[in-house]
């Protein structure tokens, strides 16, 4: 038996003779398309339906699909009347001996010389044409009710493995190689785009065939490699990859034009926001500077909202990269420094779509390469300046930030559990990230994940202030939006709470929330307590308390959970030397750290 592609189930079955330069067979030419990959995707949609679609090159850009061939104009016209009829071709559809018809790209590696009609069901006649002889005996009409009906029923003929051999044996190199792409993308295929079709490119074939309800034979039929490419070139060509010069950016990259389109510039990025709600983005970065350009923008990219936390970053002299992701987005963001710029881009792309997001990536990571040219300091959009943006982009902001001091050489740090309570990440000066070693009584005790060390930490004193003694707190009471702790003070108004609570010390300040865990401090730079959670306190007692009432754990309270949970609490060497403001501020600032939690 030769290889076939069954045709509309009409007529009686001739076996043609075709050459690859004039088809002189009867032909149904059902439409024509301007371009290669409307022509495709037509004649895709065709064969969903038809098992006899053939697409053909025309002169000029056009791109006939037909179906066919057929063994004379009877059967041919019958089949274009019943499909008309039926609703299932365009009504301008007509008859053609191919004249026209060049080189076929559609189905890929098709032999037309192997193609031949199928038997009609038995009991299908063919419509009688006017001046044609046939051996019709029924009206039109009762044929083509007949025909349609019939053919809705008839299986779909496909290849014989030793068909599918012969016509695989058709196909060009770039076939192969494009074939075995296809395979790659389809999850089956891990070796080199070699167009040769050895045990690893079978495997996958087989594979393939399993997944998608076909024996697995390991070659597949011309309608299975149309199948294995519609699914990649279908991908493809929504994503529309294509190369873009920046020239005021200086970059030459391959973008995703299918999903995103260009929006502003706005230092360092060139902007390209998502198309038709596509949800993917792309910044280019493009920034005069030095290796301390580069490591300014590392740390500044992972203030982003568009860069998550959660995920692989690496850093050297010269380049970075940064992935994150959360449960929207992943992020992936390469720069490097090149010739007194630092340059690269970021790609934005929704959860839950990996494979076009891969190949965007892998294109991306490809084509990537700096030209002349460099975004200025301001430009647009980017001279707008704003504490909470960053060339129009959001800046991540913690959950909740505050106050902490550092009580150990490595790192540890004391401060309010109130803080640190329901937090997916801590970090520690917006760095660090730390865990949470244990909390009791309104502490939380944090080591960070990678030890540090501190300018300095707490050295303590046993002694309890004097009633109405100046203390003071040190404390990031605006959250951290200035870069600094602020030294707050007040006076020692009791020594215990309101409720008679032996571990407390009443203050007669005013503090912020942000204060909540800072350091109190004597007159000589000696912690005697920590700062704590106003509002929690005020909650247990069941009041609204005045703003210049606030509350401390006292000195013991902080030596006792310290102590049992591995901290050594230092004893201060400074008693009884009160210092300048200028130095407790110093004091204060060495010890103090901003605590920030993320969810």
């Amino acid at each position: 038996m030769k290889p076939y592609f069954a045709a509309f189930p009409l007529g009686v079955a001739t076996v043609l003779s075709l050459t690859t330069a004039v088809y002189a067979d009867q032909w149904i030419q059902i439409e024509a398309q301007p371009t290669l990959t409307q022509a495709t995707e037509a004649a895709r949609g065709y064969a969903l339906e038809f098992p006899n679609v053939v697409g053909f090159n025309l002169s000029g850009r056009w791109h006939a699909i037909a179906l066919g061939p057929y063994a004379t104009e009877a059967e041919a016209e019958s089949a274009r009347q019943a499909l008309r009829a039926s609703g299932r071709i365009p009504g301008d559809s007509y008859l053609t001996e191919g004249e026209n018809f060049r080189q076929p790209f559609w189905p890929v590696g098709v032999d037309l010389t192997s193609l031949t009609p199928s038997p009609a069901p038995a009991g299908i006649e063919v419509t009688p044409l006017e001046g044609i002889p046939t051996e019709a005996t029924d009206s039109a009409e009762a044929t083509i009710e007949t025909t349609v009906e019939e053919a809705a029923m008839a299986p779909i003929a496909d290849e014989t493995p030793a068909e599918a051999r012969r016509s695989e044996r058709a196909l060009s190199r770039e076939d192969r190689e494009a074939l075995q792409v296809a395979l790659r993308f389809a999850g089956v295929y891990n070796s080199g785009i070699d167009g040769a079709f050895g045990p690893g490119t079978r495997r996958a074939m087989s594979d393939w065939q399993a997944q998608n309800g076909y024996e697995a034979t390991g070659v597949l039929t011309t309608r299975q490699r149309g199948e294995v490419l519609a699914a990649y070139t279908d991908v493809m060509d929504s994503l529309g990859l294509a190369p873009v010069v920046d020239d005021v950016a200086g970059i030459s990259i391959t973008l995703p034009q299918g999903l995103v389109e260009f929006d502003a510039y706005a230092p360092p990025f060139a902007k390209y926001k998502s198309k038709d709600d596509s949800g993917v983005k792309v910044m280019l970065i493009s920034q005069s500077g030095d290796a301390a350009t580069l490591g300014g923008l590392y740390e500044i990219m992972q203030t982003l909202e568009i860069v998550p936390m959660d995920g692989p970053r690496s850093r050297d002299s010269n380049s970075f990269t940064l992935t994150g992701t959360n449960s929207r987005i992943t992020s992936h963001t390469e720069a490097r420094l090149i010739n007194g710029t630092v340059k690269g881009w970021t790609l934005i792309w929704p959860r839950g779509d990996e494979k076009r997001h891969q190949m965007a990536l892998n294109a991306m990571q490809s084509s990537f390469a700096p030209v002349d040219g460099v975004l200025p300091d301001a430009y647009g959009d980017g001279a707008e300046q704003d504490v909470d943006l960053l060339a129009g982009l959001e800046i991540r902001r913690p959950e909740k930030a505050g106050s902490g001091f550092y009580v150990s050489a490595d790192g540890a740090v004391l401060t309010s559990a109130e803080l640190v309570d329901s937090c997916g990440r801590i970090t520690l000066e917006d760095s660090y990230t730390a865990d949470i070693a244990a909390t009791d009584g309104g502490m939380a005790l944090l080591r960070p994940q990678e030890p540090l060390a501190p300018i300095a930490f707490a050295e303590f004193d046993s002694h309890l202030p004097r009633l109405q003694s100046e203390i003071s707190v040190s404390g990031y009471a605006y959250e951290g939006r200035l870069g600094a702790p602020t030294l707050n003070y007040g006076l020692v108004a009791e020594h215990g709470g309101l409720n008679g609570e032996s571990d407390l010390l009443r203050l007669a300040m005013t503090t912020l929330p942000g204060e909540a865990g800072g350091p109190l401090l004597n007159g000589a730079g000696a912690v005697v307590g920590m700062l704590a959670a106003k509002d929690t306190l005020a909650e247990a007692q069941a009041r609204d308390l005045p703003e210049d009432v606030a509350f401390a754990y006292d000195m013991e309270k902080l030596a006792t959970f310290l102590s049992a949970n591995g901290v050594s609490v230092a004893a201060s060497e400074t008693l009884g030397s009160d210092k300048s403001d200028s130095e407790l501020v110093r004091m204060g600032r060495d010890m103090t750290v901003l605590v920030s939690c993320w969810n």
